[in-house]
């Protein structure tokens, strides 16, 4: 019996590892790059701000329901024909949304973008792992890759917010257009098939996994508190643009620096979990960053009521959330997929998408109300108290 990986079609030449970070982070940089240019297209569309922010909240949830799609149509069709389907759909849905005329059109076509942008977030990673031969080869690639991915996410509101400040916000659908584009053109002519040829077997539907999963309340407390103390940091990414233009009177070009440095926050928190989780225990670990996501979420909601919001009382809690969420996000998603390691690829599927549903609502609920800092900072409050309470739960009962 041999411990080889199946062959697959790559196996003698790995796909140049830029272009699977790009297809990687093009989903999520759709949805970033956006975000400087709400006020002005909530202006020139003749929009509330909530009918802008649902902009974001339908694009989160494009992605999270493509999560649960995409992983198993790529293990019975191949990786190129799904991955290609789901570039097509981006690229043209951001064409349309060039030539949105309304609130309502905008909000169709992005969610159309986000359905096709999920193709490269599941399937980058996957053809990673399908062209190495083992564990630490992986490792490092995808290491790698996930810088960039970082990057790309992390730069995006700056990049937006001087694309909409100098050429018009219709500027960022041509830019994602013609990333589309340029995806398309990786995936067909320098990304072979990459799906290994495994031996013919039983196949198990994704919804008895998935019901399986949401049966058990220790995988529920980790999937949701993690991603009550990770994704609700949307609340403060939607709000942010309103709080800073609106009611601070920052400009847009502003805007983006500042979402940049809130996004950018959580990769220091993923650095420090690596160091924390190797000298404390995994319960400190996680319970210790959801509290200073509490302590953060507090100042904030402290200065809206006392009436000393500012740039630096605003953005200094955000980023010391964002921090905390990266801290917190490892662990919490690590044991979520470990706790049916027989069903570790689903628990994955179903843990991303929840984020994202959870990243839905608290935009949502951020544009709730006229003072868009004060609807943040109590959705942050409310975020890090359930999230306690769940992974506080999920830990007593932890198995090892």
């Amino acid at each position: 019996m041999t411990s080889q990986t199946p062959s697959c079609t790559s196996a003698s030449h790995n796909p140049p590892l830029w272009g699977l970070a790009l297809l990687t982070f093009s989903g999520t940089l759709a949805m970033h790059i956006f975000i400087p240019a709400l006020p002005a297209v909530a202006t020139a569309l003749h929009a509330t701000a909530s009918q802008m922010q649902l902009t974001i909240t339908w694009y989160i949830i494009g992605l999270a329901v493509g999560q649960l799609i995409y992983g198993p149509l790529s293990d019975r069709f191949g990786r190129r024909p799904p991955l290609l389907a789901g570039l097509a759909l981006y690229t043209v849905a951001s064409f349309a949304a060039l030539f949105a005329s309304n609130a309502q059109m905008l909000i169709a076509t992005r969610l159309l973008a986000a359905l096709g942008g999920c193709a490269g977030m599941v399937l980058g990673r996957v053809i990673v792992r399908d062209t190495t031969r083992d564990t630490r080869d992986t490792a490092g690639r995808l290491a790698l890759m996930n810088i960039m991915v970082v990057i790309g996410p992390g730069l995006a509101p700056t990049v937006g917010g001087l694309l909409a400040a100098h050429t018009g916000w219709r500027s960022i659908f041509a830019f994602l257009t013609l990333l589309g584009i340029a995806n398309i053109c990786y995936t067909w002519w320098l990304l072979p098939e990459t799906r290994p040829v495994l031996p013919a077997r039983r196949r198990v539907s994704p919804l008895r996994e998935y019901w399986t999963l949401l049966g058990s309340r220790k995988y529920l407390g980790f999937a949701l508190g993690g991603g009550l103390a990770t994704t609700s940091i949307y609340a403060v990414v939607a709000a942010a643009p309103f709080v800073l233009s609106t009611q601070l009177g920052r400009p847009t070009s502003e805007v983006g620096i500042y979402l940049t440095l809130i996004i950018c926050a959580m990769v220091i928190g993923y650095l420090l979990a690596r160091v924390l989780l190797r000298r404390f225990t995994l319960k400190a670990v996680l319970l210790g960053s959801n509290f200073l996501s509490l302590l953060s979420a507090g100042a904030m909601l402290l200065c809206c009521v006392t009436g000393y919001l500012n740039v630096l009382t605003f953005i200094l809690p955000a980023i010391v959330y964002s921090i905390a969420a990266g801290l917190t996000s490892p662990g919490a998603a690590a044991q979520a997929i470990s706790v049916k390691p027989r069903l570790a690829g689903a628990a994955s599927g179903l843990y991303g998408c929840g984020q994202m549903v959870i990243g839905a609502v608290c935009t949502v609920l951020a544009g709730l109300g006229t003072d868009h800092a004060l609807s943040a900072a109590l959705t942050l409050c409310a975020s890090g108290l359930i999230g306690q309470w769940m992974l506080r739960g999920a830990l007593i009962h932890r198995v090892g």
